[in-house]
């Protein structure tokens, strides 16, 4: 997992490094009503990180297989109002919430990764494939914001 924590602390210094160098205007500007401006998706990403690392941690000492509880994603952007949060905030926040991650991450072992997960409607996995896709989600997301028209 020393390489996932890795590839997650560049993805989070990357999407930091993009957030300074852009403009408040393109951050938050909306290609449609109904679309996440950056800042929002930015704050799709806190939420994700939120959930995940709840996850992460309750696996430990929860019931086998621990359940996903799913979350109502476009409520909570709406409900934290991101497009009209500032910016500096949601990366401070976004970036300690991933680096608490990343602790919890170095800390699994061969036994844990392994826990299963019940993910719902007859699909399981374990931990380790929770942490790779939680992963590979921020890293979507991440291009989203980082390839969206200037």
């Amino acid at each position: 997992m020393k390489e996932q924590a890795e590839k997650l602390k560049q993805l989070i210094a990357t999407g930091l490094e993009y957030i300074r160098q852009t403009d408040e205007e393109n951050l938050s500007r909306k290609l449609s009503p109904e679309k996440w401006s950056k800042k929002e998706i930015l704050g799709h990403l806190i939420d994700s990180g939120i959930n995940n690392l709840q996850r992460f941690t309750e696996i430990q000492n929860e019931t086998k297989p621990y359940k996903i509880r799913k979350y109502r994603q476009d409520d909570l952007v709406r409900a934290n109002d991101y497009q009209n949060a500032d910016i500096q905030e949601l990366a401070d926040f976004w970036k300690a919430v991933n680096f608490r991650i990343i602790m919890v991450i170095l800390q699994q072992t061969d036994k844990t990764l392994a826990f299963p997960v019940d993910l719902g409607e007859n699909e399981m996995v374990d931990l380790s494939f929770l942490i790779r896709d939680y992963i590979d989600h921020l890293e979507h997301h991440l291009k989203q914001i980082m390839m969206q028209k200037r």
